[in-house]
């Protein structure tokens, strides 16, 4: 089968840096999905990474043989994709990025490094004893593909490590729990990380049960969606300082000026950077160039996560 002449929008010049000049018989075009499309058909769209999936109703009327987004997670996207499309995420592109992050949100509040940073800019020398990474029960909350980086990360760092995903299951290294057994795992974990997809069944997940059923002292790292735990409840328990809360991503984005988690010296905020490194680059041009390739060569897309 002969390879079919191939219509691809980007969503930016940068983006289009990223790929390069285009394939053999691939034609680039710039649409960021805002305003009419330059064109009734176009085989492959790349929306933008930032602003959430509103614009993909900008797709109606448009024929498309894939949508590929720059984004692991797709929330909101059955809502607004219109019908007719394929719809693929990012997976492989940002679970390393993220994996670090949620370890160094972890090293970071274990070792006390806001504590010392606060001191040193007051010009003061403020030593403290602090508890370890290493021999920590650590309960990591979603076994997806940014789950299972973060895991792989922590195996270093001598952890006793238990994991959950939607549905119980067994691998070589044993037992994944189901969520449905959280009540009794939560108790004994001293660092909850959560890695879950936002979906109806984990909106809200991190509630006031679940945080109470954290012991005292426990640290909670948020590397999922900010919609994945109750705000309020994270500032009740956070703020009687009973628990220690990292967080990547918070409900809602951003947080207004001056929201108590701010002034809460036990709480760390990162401004929902997970996946914003240089990572991101080469690993996107891989995937995009892969993606490009299979639509052309008629093969399915890989990484197809809805059908609109």
């Amino acid at each position: 089968m002969m390879p079919s002449h191939l219509l691809v929008s980007l969503p930016d010049a940068e983006v289009r840096s990223w790929l390069g000049q285009a394939p053999d018989g691939v034609d680039f075009i710039e649409w960021n999905l805002s305003g009419a499309a330059p064109s009734n058909v176009i085989d492959v769209v790349v929306p933008p990474y930032m602003g959430g999936p509103s614009r993909l109703a900008s797709l109606a009327g448009v024929k498309t043989r894939l949508v590929q987004s720059l984004s692991i997670g797709y929330d909101g996207v059955a809502a607004a994709l219109p019908p007719g499309h394929v719809y693929a995420n990012a997976a492989s592109v940002h679970e390393a990025s993220t994996a670090e992050l949620a370890l160094a949100l972890v090293l970071a509040a274990q070792r006390g490094i806001p504590d010392f940073v606060r001191a040193a800019s007051r010009g003061v020398w403020a030593p403290e004893f602090r508890p370890s990474l290493a021999d920590r029960r650590v309960l990591l909350v979603g076994y997806g593909g940014v789950g299972r980086a973060i895991e792989q990360r922590l195996v270093a760092f001598e952890v006793a490590m238990t994991r959950v995903a939607h549905r119980e299951r067994f691998d070589e290294l044993g037992t994944i729990h189901a969520v449905a057994s959280l009540p009794e795992l939560l108790p004994d974990a001293d660092i909850v990380i959560v890695a879950v997809p936002l979906t109806p069944d984990t909106t809200r997940l991190v509630d006031d049960h679940f945080l109470a059923a954290m012991h005292d002292g426990a640290l909670l790292v948020n590397v999922a969606r900010g919609q994945v735990a109750d705000t309020d409840a994270l500032v009740r328990h956070a703020s009687s300082g009973r628990l220690r809360l990292a967080l990547d991503v918070v409900d809602p984005e951003p947080l207004p000026d001056g929201h108590p988690l701010f002034a809460l010296e036990n709480v760390l905020i990162s401004p929902h950077v997970g996946g914003a490194t240089s990572a991101m680059q080469p690993r996107a041009k891989r995937l995009l160039l892969e993606q490009i390739a299979r639509v052309q060569r008629g093969e399915p897309p890989v990484n197809v996560v809805l059908r609109s």
